[in-house]
């Protein structure tokens, strides 16, 4: 054997061992398509966020040409206000009974859209259009409805003799009933996305898990609350995640239909916000009232997803 055979071995072992790349066109395509939402995001969610921070530690107010550091001068003075500690009430009462509603009429619409009947098609689109529809739109209709002259719902009960018709309910004129009032619109908006979301955890259940269960005898209510509900549990913490992040931010039913009133008792955290903010020109105690609701959110959001990764891995 020469010397050149028996380098062609060793040449072609050298072939063999992989060489190192950089980036393929496929991680630059990633990065190309990622990169849109991340500035978006930034632009959108980051940059505001960091302003509110920046805000709430100063003492700018609107017109203003400069700012001081004042530290948690802000933060102090909205603890001690009433108006504060009454709205942070106000947006627990009004998220957790808005998400009780949402819960239970969703389950109730999506079992009952999940069977085939004719006009499914209609009724599946009626339900959506409450969310797809602007709501300050729907707002407003809900403002009419419950309006303290003209208002239908007290005219139909007057009809029905559930109410004195020389003096009707004033739905967003009392505490109680404008906070109920604030809390059935908000719910009458966010049905249909919880319904969507519960359909889809519906039809993903195999069919021969409820028809097992028929034919060992069991109901429907043993069915629906020992087979359903516990296979639907991911969803359901999704649905209540998103329920939670939606109502807890959101303030244009408040906004339109009370304003926060009658006497601030319905006032939540966004809504004072804007109005301290935005409406009383103090920047610095409208973004210190905002960044309440960062560490209530982020709390939020990692108890629901601890509890939907505990679901799957179940």
């Amino acid at each position: 054997m020469t010397p050149a055979d028996a380098a062609r071995p060793a040449a072609g072992a050298l072939r063999d061992v992989p060489r190192r790349r950089g980036p393929s066109s496929a991680t630059w395509l990633g990065v190309a398509l990622f990169t849109p939402a991340v500035v978006y995001i930034l632009a959108l969610v980051g940059l505001p966020l960091a302003l509110a921070f920046l805000y709430s530690v100063s003492d700018v107010t609107v017109g203003s040409e400069g700012w001081s550091f004042v530290g948690l001068d802000n933060f102090r003075s909205v603890i001690r206000s009433p108006t504060f500690r009454r709205a942070l009430l106000d947006s627990f009462v009004f998220t957790v009974a808005t998400q009780v509603i949402v819960l239970v009429a969703a389950t109730a619409l999506s079992l009952a859209l999940r069977e085939r009947f004719r006009g499914r098609a209609a009724v599946r689109f009626l339900i959506l259009l409450p969310w797809v529809a602007p709501i300050s739109l729907g707002a407003i209709g809900w403002k009419w409805i419950l309006d303290s002259i003209y208002s239908v719902v007290s005219w139909v009960l007057a009809r029905l003799h559930l109410v004195n018709r020389f003096d009707p309910p004033m739905w967003l004129g009392e505490p109680a009933l404008a906070m109920g009032s604030v809390i059935a619109v908000h719910a009458w908006r966010m049905i249909p996305f919880a319904t969507v979301i519960m359909l889809a955890g519906l039809t993903s259940i195999p069919k021969e898990i409820p028809e097992a269960a028929a034919v060992d005898g069991a109901g429907f209510w043993r069915t629906h609350f020992q087979i359903t509900l516990p296979m639907m549990r991911p969803i359901i913490n999704v649905a209540v995640l998103f329920g939670v992040v939606f109502t807890f931010t959101d303030m244009t039913v408040v906004y339109i239909l009370t304003r926060g009133g009658p006497y601030d008792t319905t006032q939540v955290l966004p809504s004072l916000a804007f109005f301290t903010g935005v409406l009383g020109s103090d920047l610095a105690e409208g973004a210190a009232i905002s960044v309440f609701l960062v560490p209530i959110l982020v709390a939020v959001a990692f108890l629901m997803l601890r509890v939907a990764h505990r679901a799957e891995v179940t």
